[in-house]
């Protein structure tokens, strides 16, 4: 496989075709070796439009989505940015590239553990990695963007309450077949506004709060 002319194919075929046109995402993007962040055994789907496997049955979000978000979020190099779901690491690593401090957080110690690694030897510094579940209890500090890689089927106001004042909120709302992704900004202290972005299928957050089930 020509490494670089898959790269260029997923960015302009998938990425860019999917509306994403901001020049430092593209960028990010197009830098940050994806290759690197996907399991061996995976490695031919690297650039491909898939949700790749990762241990503990979570995934790789899909090109195409991975650049939808990091576009919504409208990071600056200043921004203090939480990340839910740290995963294989590619996503904290395109987070770090675009904004000032990166706390990614991941219920599995080993998923955490990994990336690390991978963002070590890239040189990427300016992430946090700790292991929790971002479900549970309220979260601890306020950050000018928060991106959860995971769904939850109904919407939590916990994530938008860590927002500072004009702070980005990204997550994916529903159940399957269709989920809404939405970004969620700050705009005072007790009031908040919404953007429905796109409908989409993404794995919920593991131990995220399931509506009760009425049966007739």
């Amino acid at each position: 496989m020509n490494i670089e002319q898959a790269r260029t194919q997923m960015i302009e075929q998938q990425v860019r075709a999917w509306e994403v046109l901001d020049d430092r995402v593209l960028d990010t993007i197009q830098d940050v070796p994806r290759e690197d962040f996907v399991p061996y055994r995976y490695k031919n789907l690297a650039f491909a439009d898939a949700n790749i496997p990762l241990p503990h049955g979570q995934s790789m979000m899909t090109p195409k989505m991975e650049g939808r978000l990091l576009q919504a979020l409208d990071i600056s190099s200043a921004d203090a940015i939480l990340e839910i779901g740290t995963g294989s690491g590619f996503l904290t690593a395109c987070l770090a590239r675009l904004g000032g401090s990166v706390l990614s957080v991941d219920l599995y110690p080993d998923l955490t553990q990994q990336a690390a690694a991978r963002l070590k030897r890239l040189n990427i510094q300016n992430v946090t990695m700790e292991s929790w579940d971002a479900t549970k209890g309220e979260i601890p500090k306020r950050f000018d963007v928060i991106a959860v890689t995971g769904s939850i089927p109904e919407y939590d106001e916990r994530f938008h309450n860590a927002l500072k004042l004009g702070g980005r909120l990204f997550i994916t709302v529903g159940t399957g077949p269709v989920m809404e992704a939405l970004v969620v900004t700050r705009v005072a202290d007790t009031e908040w506004t919404r953007e429905a972005l796109f409908e989409t299928v993404l794995p919920p957050l593991v131990n995220a709060a399931r509506p009760e089930r009425f049966v007739l």
